[in-house]
């Protein structure tokens, strides 16, 4: 079977390393050592001056409108997944839909100003599979209507714009390390703020408002992680460019082999430093689409169509009409991609793909 992704795994010996010592401490959670580690080796990593490590992506999110004491509505993104969506309702705002880019499949900075109301007080924006929004045009619509900025960089381990991380953008930015993304620690996130005051409101919320034993700085939420999850991030850390480096081979092979397939596809920032999170392509049609997925799932190959469908369908929200989003998740697929897929693996689905079009 070849899956869209598979979680890379250290070797088990230098897991165990980590493992033994957390039975030897015997402190399994609440902010143990490996921890507050892992935390100090992710900003080196990726040279940000501050970093949290919660127990998912989503917390993330919900924590990061609750730092910001965001209420009302908040212009977001149709094409991300669920929990962009779902953790602006959870905390009690009203999420408005602006339009995605064709070309990035970022959210528009055009349709952001034209939702703006006297009820904004946010702009909640995804870079799809790690590729950077407009963060600059974001930025100018943001301090010209005093609006917050959150990022959801679920997929951006890594990614860097301009030669700065992709968290250093924006009020506020939220990370998965889901054990689907490149980088993970099996389940797990993180926020990242320039802020050193938002940083200190967000480690009294990841930990219910704790400012020592009976002190209490607001209500909080169960957003920490455990050493555990955190010996699987250590251990990861110091393979993080070879798995970066591997999905760029994979990627450019993917590319060659292609090349006669009529496709569309994501357009990367030229200014950035992309990860490679994901190999999406864009068919012509959404028949296309499906009879590519039926012959690949028949030779044991299983793609992914993400995103499908668009966050307006969901039935919490005011559906609003996104033409660009409902046509691109129509024809959108993820490609196998993770870090042991072999060559012939690759050439397998891309004959697939281009056979299942020339019979088309």
């Amino acid at each position: 079977m070849i899956p869209v992704t598979k979680p890379f795994l250290p070797p088990q010996s230098e897991f165990q390393y980590y493992i033994d010592g957390i039975f030897k401490r015997n402190w399994l959670t609440n902010n143990g050592p490996l921890v507050n580690e892992l935390e100090l080796e992710i900003k080196r990593y990726l040279d940000v001056p501050h970093f949290l490590f919660l127990n998912n992506g989503t917390i993330a999110l919900q924590i990061a409108i609750k730092a910001l004491g965001l209420k009302g509505e908040i212009i977001t993104t149709p094409f991300s997944y669920v929990a962009t969506t779902s953790s602006i309702v959870w905390e009690n705002c009203k999420p408005v839909f602006a339009d995605i880019d064709s070309h990035s499949l970022n959210i528009d900075p055009k349709e952001i100003e034209k939702k703006i109301t006297a009820n904004t007080t946010a702009i909640l924006a995804t870079h799809v599979y790690g590729n950077p929004c407009d963060v600059e045009a974001i930025d100018l619509i943001a301090k010209k209507n005093n609006l917050k900025v959150i990022y959801d960089g679920a997929h951006c381990f890594g990614v860097k714009f301009k030669g700065k991380s992709i968290f250093e953008f924006g009020d506020i930015s939220t990370i998965s390390f889901h054990s689907t993304k490149l980088y993970h620690t099996v389940e797990g996130g993180g926020v990242f703020s320039k802020n050193p005051e938002l940083i200190k409101a967000m480690t009294f919320l990841r930990n219910f408002g704790h400012n020592g034993a009976e002190n209490f700085e607001g209500v909080g939420i169960n957003g920490k992680n455990s050493e555990f999850h955190a010996a699987m991030g250590l251990a990861n850390l110091k393979y993080a460019d070879k798995i970066i480096n591997s999905r760029i081979l994979q990627s450019q092979r993917y590319n060659e082999k292609l090349k006669g397939l009529k496709i569309d596809r994501v357009k990367i920032s030229s200014e950035c430093y992309y990860n490679y999170s994901y190999y999406p392509i864009i068919m012509s049609s959404e028949k296309l689409l499906l009879k590519s997925i039926e012959n690949l799932n028949a030779h044991n190959i299983f793609p992914r169509r993400y995103f499908h469908p668009i966050l307006t369908k969901l039935p919490y929200v005011e559906f609003e009409n996104m033409p660009i989003a409902e046509s691109i998740s129509q024809r959108i697929l993820c490609l196998p991609l993770y870090y042991d897929l072999t060559n012939e693996e690759i050439d397998f689905v891309c004959r697939i793909l281009l056979r299942t079009q020339n019979n088309d």
